[in-house]
């Protein structure tokens, strides 16, 4: 069964901050350092959970973001730079009520899936990669018309470099 492979799952959450805010002069992370012409990331930074995107790499293992549940930032990297995961694929949820961090759950986990080999070059069962899942929560869904869910390929190993697209294993 795929899930036993499958990371546990992260959810894109954001402190949300506004101008009438309790909390004066806290900011929260800042946007993916990116090339102007390109959109790749072009230095290490901890970024905006929400400026992340497909084709960005990211160093998730040994962040606090691999054990937490709710997310504001991810640590994202220059693919050329050694890397233990790749976003690589993304689609957005239709408008409505939230359906539940389950529900959005299973859907983040079945595209996710359906996606992985056509990016991988391989089944996932057959991969020696795994994926995780980035997915809007009750507050981000009503706070900030957050309808995204993220997909990202992981290699346990880490050290890569270049993306994992094709990587075949």
């Amino acid at each position: 069964m795929r899930v036993s492979r499958v990371l546990p799952a992260l959810t894109v959450a954001a402190l949300l901050l506004s101008g009438c805010s309790a909390v004066e002069g806290l900011t929260g992370p800042d946007e993916a350092v990116r090339d102007t012409g390109s959109g790749e990331i072009t230095e290490a930074s901890e970024a905006d959970a929400f400026s992340v995107r497909v084709g960005d790499c990211l160093s998730l293992l040994e962040s606090p973001a691999a054990d937490a549940t709710e997310i504001e930032s991810l640590p994202t990297v220059p693919c050329g730079e050694p890397h233990d995961s790749e976003v690589y694929a993304a689609t957005e949820l239709p408008e409505g009520d939230y359906p539940g961090e389950e529900e959005v759950g299973a859907v983040a986990d079945e595209f996710c899936y359906d996606e992985f080999e056509a990016f991988v070059g391989t089944s996932y069962e057959e991969s020696a990669l795994d994926f995780t899942t980035l997915f809007p929560t009750a507050q981000s869904w009503d706070g900030m018309d957050d309808r995204e869910i993220l997909c990202v390929v992981v290699d346990g190993e880490g050290g890569v470099t270049g993306s994992l697209r094709d990587a075949g294993r």
